[in-house]
């Protein structure tokens, strides 16, 4: 009698381990069944500029904006700056990007004494990534009767492989040396220059600087349109 019991107890467990391995089953074929979450997906970026509508896009631009006076703020004190309208194009490009703030990610990133202080680089991320919105693209030369004169505001441009003296958007330096740089003129784009704070010019230019002429101590700009 009690072999019969000690039977009828194992076989009452054996089922009950195959209903809960059966409800076990049951729980993990619904969790497998779930929806799995979709992936949002970004559209296609589109960068306000390229080289194809640089020309029209700026010269729409510099129709609708017809700023001229710039601040440019550092550690050091303020710069100001008069922009051309004998240059639309690069009038309109500065204005823009520092409408859109790429400038405010930036700073004096080469200041080379008797030469130039140049601005429009940095290695942050955000510099970067403000270039990738507003696009890759360069502006053609817009030369004037505006010399490379102390103070005077010119685009930075590559000079190998370059023979349209295309000018880059993002860079731009400011004649620090005396006499000028009239071995730039015709080369480089002047689209401007300094009407007050030649002084703050002559302490940017004074600032230690490493092997790469960028300055020891970071000079960040805040570029403000007035």
């Amino acid at each position: 009698m009690f072999k019969i019991k000690y039977l009828f107890l194992i076989f009452f467990v054996a089922q009950l381990s195959c209903q809960d391995k059966q409800t076990l089953q049951k729980k993990a074929v619904k969790n497998t069944n779930a929806p799995e979450k979709k992936t949002v997906l970004n559209k296609e970026f589109k960068p306000i500029i390229s080289q194809k509508t640089v020309v029209s896009f700026l010269t729409q631009y510099a129709s609708k904006h017809k700023e001229n006076n710039v601040l440019i703020k550092t550690r050091l004190g303020d710069i100001h700056i008069q922009l051309f309208n004998e240059t639309p194009l690069h009038r309109a490009n500065f204005l823009l990007l520092t409408k859109e703030g790429y400038f405010n990610t930036s700073c004096f990133h080469r200041v080379v004494k008797d030469f130039i202080i140049q601005a429009g680089q940095s290695d942050k991320n955000s510099t970067r990534e403000l270039r990738k919105k507003i696009g890759t693209y360069k502006i053609p030369p817009e030369f004037t009767k505006h010399k490379h004169h102390k103070g005077a505001l010119s685009s930075a441009r590559r000079w190998n492989e370059n023979p349209k003296k295309l000018s880059d958007p993002y860079e731009f330096f400011i004649v620090h040396k005396k006499m000028g740089l009239h071995h730039l003129d015709n080369e480089h784009t002047v689209f401007g220059k300094v009407i007050k704070g030649l002084d703050v010019v002559d302490k940017i230019a004074q600032e230690a600087i490493d092997k790469g002429e960028w300055p020891i101590k970071d000079i960040n700009l805040i570029v403000n349109i007035y």
